[in-house]
C-alpha cells in the first residue's frame, strides 16, 4: 500500500510534462487519478500506461481557456470515482509569443496566460472544495514557479500568474484549514518538459545542457521529482503543513536566482 492508497486525485494538465510526472508517482503511490488535459492523445496514453501497471485512471479532455471547463472536469471525475480527496492545479502555458515586455504583450496573450495559469486554479478549487468538505479532509497542491518569487526578463504574464498562485495558496489555506483542507504550492525551477523544449529556438539538447549548467545541482529537473514532492504534500506525512511552498529547483533560489537570461520552468 502506498501513501495515497485509494485516494482520488485530479491533476490538471496531467498528460504531459510535470503533470505527467505527478500522475505517474500518484498512481505508483496508490491513488486513483483523474487526468484533465487538452491533449486527448496524450491523455489516453497516460491512462493506458497506468492501467497497464494495475492502477486506476480516468481522462477528461479539458481546455482551461474556457471558464466553464473546471466545473465540468470536477463533475466528470466525481461521476467516475465518486470522491475527490486531492486536487493538483498544474495546468500552465507560456507561449513563445508571450516572451515580450509589457509594452509589446498583447491583451489577448495576457488573458490567455492568466486564464489558464491562475483563473483555472481558482475555479478548480472552487468546485472541488465542497466535495472535500463532505469528506472531512482534502489537499490542494498548486504548481507555481520560482518565477513567482524572482522573475526573469520578458515574461510578464507568466511571472504575474505564478506570483498570483502563491498568494492564492496562502489565502485559501487560511479559509479552509479549519475544514481540514490543506493547501500548499510547489515552485519548480527548470525542468525537461515540452513547455521548456518548445521555448528553445536552437539545438534543444545543447540548450537543455546549458540550462542545467546555470543550476547549482548541475542539471535540469525530471518531472517525477515534482511528483514525489506532490505525493508528500498530498499524504498524511505532511499533515501539519499548509499555506506553504516548496522550491524544487536544484538550488537556484538558494543562490538568489539565475546567472543569465535563460528561460525557466
Amino acid at each position: 500500500m502506498g501513501d495515497l492508497n485509494n485516494k482520488v486525485a485530479i491533476v490538471t494538465g496531467g498528460a504531459q510534462g510535470i503533470g505527467k510526472g505527478i500522475v505517474d508517482i500518484f498512481s505508483m503511490d496508490g491513488a486513483k487519478v483523474c487526468i484533465a488535459d487538452i491533449s486527448k492523445e496524450h491523455g489516453n496514453n497516460a491512462v493506458r500506461d497506468i492501467t497497464k501497471r494495475g492502477g486506476e485512471a480516468f481522462f477528461v479532455e479539458a481546455n482551461f481557456q474556457n471558464s466553464q471547463t473546471p466545473e465540468k472536469v470536477v463533475e466528470s471525475c466525481m461521476n467516475y470515482f465518486g470522491s475527490i480527496e486531492i486536487l493538483v492545479n498544474n495546468v500552465g502555458i507560456q507561449p513563445p509569443s508571450s516572451y515580450k515586455n509589457v509594452e509589446e504583450t498583447s491583451e489577448e496573450i495576457w488573458d490567455a496566460v492568466i486564464n489558464v495559469n491562475l483563473k483555472s486554479y481558482f475555479l478548480m478549487s472552487k468546485y472541488s472544495i465542497p466535495y472535500m468538505k463532505k469528506n472531512g479532509r482534502g489537499s490542494i497542491i498548486n504548481i507555481a514557479s520560482v518565477q513567482g518569487l524572482q522573475s526573469q526578463k520578458l515574461v510578464p504574464p507568466y511571472a504575474a500568474s505564478k506570483g498570483g498562485v502563491l498568494s492564492l495558496t496562502r489565502q485559501m489555506s487560511l479559509d479552509y484549514i479549519s475544514s481540514n483542507i490543506r493547501i500548499n504550492a510547489i515552485n519548480p525551477g527548470t525542468f525537461n518538459t515540452p513547455m521548456v523544449r518548445n521555448s528553445i529556438s536552437g539545438n534543444i539538447e545543447e540548450s537543455i545542457d546549458l540550462f542545467g549548467s546555470d543550476i547549482p545541482i548541475g542539471r535540469v529537473g525530471d518531472p517525477k521529482e515534482i511528483g514525489h514532492v506532490a505525493s508528500f504534500l498530498a499524504s498524511e506525512k505532511s499533515s501539519f503543513i499548509s499555506g506553504e511552498y516548496i522550491n524544487v529547483d536544484g538550488g537556484i533560489m538558494a543562490k538568489g536566482g539565475w546567472d543569465s537570461d535563460l528561460q525557466g520552468e
